[in-house]
């Protein structure tokens, strides 16, 4: 009786879970809007949130499914479309792209999917555990710290063995910091800019030959002279002091011990910077070296440079005014995206112009695969004045180069917007700034 009663159980469960729908996972939202190839979806009342990247059927035409011999009726059976992705997400509605649509009419109902969560990775895994690939970038976040940084960087400051997190505050604080075991971060070193001089981004990176330690360089705008400059920081028996200035716009590209710091004329065309040029020590004193590139007058905040199409030629990616990413090819072609990653920049009033710095544009290389790693921050308004604006929050993209194309492989969504992000030998740095004001630092695996 026992054996008769669970097996009665089993067989109820069995048939229970055998009726639920196919995808677990899977919303309905009504075409609202046909054109062309975008589909207009209502998501106002959807019991989950829609992003980027979903997909989505529509359902073109129902029948139901007859048993031909009993006449039962066993349920419906659903005529789907082909295969759609959700390109833009607005606050009630959803925009995807569908090739073939002419079948969708107003008022059809579509099955959207969100992609199936992959398995966590542990932050820390052995060589033989860590794949080849990895699926998932893993996340890790340090308590907040009260201040609202607009730009990052990691170097050894304080010790040849340390990378140290560097950060600029919207209060023009330059601060040094230290990871510590319990996920928190311990204040080290501090500078104050002069009043007058506004920071725009920092970066950290060893310029002088045989010495380990790295230089800051925190570029600013004097807004009593109307000039952009770079101030350059150094640890000096624990205390930071400034060595030295130079008249031009500086940014490191690159990651960990590969970072090269570049410097540009501003303002050699109109309110446009000029061609970048490594940054150099030699003769006891910080001058241009040889190496350059064209920025196609692009601030060096949201430009990358590296050898993505071959080993040879080193390639410009960059943040173009339209919002999507560019890379220029060897043959002089062009590769482009189709996200916006320039509607929300940090700006700056320089006499009668807004100028607009990006945020920073990250290149890697993990396992042979070039990744390209972008900020798309979203506006809580549509127009915004200088410095800020108002944000909601900010994703992170991690776009592949394939057959003349960039491709959108895997998105990290953050709580907070980021201004500026860096790059080490194992992670992405993230300044995340919450609605209260504070930032917090998140590392996100390559």
């Amino acid at each position: 009786m026992l054996y008769n009663y669970y097996m009665k159980k089993f067989l109820f469960i069995i048939t229970a879970l055998s009726l639920l729908p196919a995808c677990l996972f899977c919303t309905q939202a009504t075409v609202v809007r046909v054109d062309k190839n975008l589909i207009y979806l209502d998501t106002s009342e959807l019991p989950a949130s829609v992003s980027k990247g979903d997909t989505f059927k529509v359902i073109l035409s129902t029948e139901k499914l007859v048993n031909p011999k009993t006449g039962k009726e066993l349920g419906e059976v659903n005529n789907y479309s082909e295969t759609g992705t959700i390109t833009e997400v607005q606050e009630m509605f959803a925009v995807g792209q569908l090739s073939g649509a002419d079948a969708v009419k107003t008022g059809m109902e579509a099955v959207l999917e969100k992609p199936a969560a992959a398995e966590k990775k542990p932050l820390l895994s052995t060589p033989e555990s860590t794949p080849q690939t990895p699926a998932v970038h893993i996340k890790q976040t340090y308590d907040p710290i009260d201040k609202t940084i607009i730009g990052i960087s990691a170097a050894p400051v304080t010790s040849p063995d340390a990378e140290n997190l560097v950060l600029l505050s919207d209060n023009n604080e330059v601060s040094v910091w230290e990871r510590t075991a319990d996920d928190k971060l311990n204040l080290l070193l501090t500078y104050p800019l002069s009043k007058g001089k506004q920071g725009i981004t920092v970066s950290a990176v060893p310029v002088k030959e045989n010495e380990p330690l790295a230089q800051i360089f925190v570029s600013i705008y004097d807004s009593k002279k109307h000039t952009i400059s770079t101030l350059i920081l150094e640890n000096q028996e624990g205390k930071l002091v400034q060595t030295g200035s130079l008249p031009y716009f500086t940014k490191e590209l690159g990651c960990g011990a590969q970072k090269i710091a570049w410097a540009q004329r501003p303002f050699v065309i109109s309110d446009r910077p000029g061609n970048a040029r490594q940054l150099v020590f030699k003769d006891d004193k910080y001058a241009l070296g040889e190496n350059n590139f064209s920025t196609q007058r692009n601030w060096l905040t949201g430009i990358n440079y590296f050898n993505i199409e071959n080993k040879e030629t080193p390639n410009l990616i960059y943040t173009s005014s339209n919002g999507s990413l560019r890379m220029i090819l060897a043959n002089g072609k062009r590769a482009e995206s189709k996200d916006s990653f320039a509607g929300t920049p940090n700006r700056l009033q320089h006499k009668q112009a807004i100028l607009k710095f990006y945020p920073s544009l990250q290149v890697t290389d993990q396992n042979g695969q070039t990744k390209i790693v972008a900020v798309e921050n979203t506006a809580k308004l549509g127009l915004l004045s200088n410095t800020f604006g108002q944000y909601k929050n900010a994703i992170l993209h991690w776009l592949t180069y394939e057959k003349g194309r960039l491709h959108e492989q895997a998105q990290t969504e953050l709580d907070g917007v980021v201004y500026d992000t860096a790059c080490t030998d194992n992670f992405i740095l993230a300044a995340e700034v919450l609605p209260d004001g504070t930032t917090s630092i998140v590392e996100i695996s390559k």
